[in-house]
């Protein structure tokens, strides 16, 4: 199945669906982006660019995200919330006269009822609170114990503070495991870095 979307490319930011993404739009062509979605659909595609440099190509897969929430200002600024539904593939750029980009995908299917082995789990919990000691950050581990692997895995993947060529490798990674596997690996990766210098070193 194919359809077109308006898509926001946005480095940094990645999208799962059934969980949430709140976004500022500040930009009059982003803003032209909401108004439009408001007034159909409400879905915007979010995907990261190759580059930051203004019109770049884009990476070949993305995540669908619906406004359910949305505020806007008096000076037409909108503080938005959006939920994802699924990721897709981008199948090509439209050319649009649209301010904002335009482009044809294809919904990818996701696999059902994914879950994580006992060991597997304890695995990757002990992987996350090393990580999160070596950076310094504060966790409410209770909370992230009730959590069921799926929104586990998919929310540490989404607001985990690698660079966008990582994040992106978790988006496209094809299973849970797979991606539960690959977040170890970043997690010994960049756990290896100071937090308070931006250099990541393997030594």
């Amino acid at each position: 199945m194919s359809l077109r979307i308006s898509i926001f490319p946005l480095t940094g930011a990645i999208l799962f669906p059934e969980l949430q993404l709140p976004l500022h739009i500040f930009e009059p062509r982003y803003r032209a982006m909401v108004g439009d979605a408001l007034a159909r659909d409400r879905l915007i595609g979010m995907i990261q660019p190759t580059d930051e440099i203004e019109g770049a190509p884009l990476y070949d897969v993305g995540c669908i995200g619906k406004i359910d929430d949305v505020e806007t200002s008096e000076d037409g600024r909108y503080n938005i919330v959006l939920t994802g539904q699924s990721r897709f593939r981008l199948i090509r750029e439209l050319e649009v006269s649209t301010p904002f980009r335009q482009a044809e995908v294809e919904l990818i299917e996701e696999p059902a009822e994914e879950y994580l082995t006992l060991g597997e789990r304890a695995s990757f919990e002990h992987e996350s609170r090393k990580f999160a000691d070596s950076q310094g950050y504060s966790i409410d581990w209770d909370s992230v114990a009730r959590l069921d692997d799926v929104s586990l895995i998919n929310g540490v993947s989404q607001i985990a503070p690698f660079d966008s060529a990582a994040k992106q490798a978790l988006l496209e990674a094809p299973d849970l495991r797979t991606r539960c596997d690959l977040l170890v690996q970043l997690m010994e990766f960049f756990g290896k870095s100071d937090p308070d210098d931006d250099r990541v070193t393997l030594q």
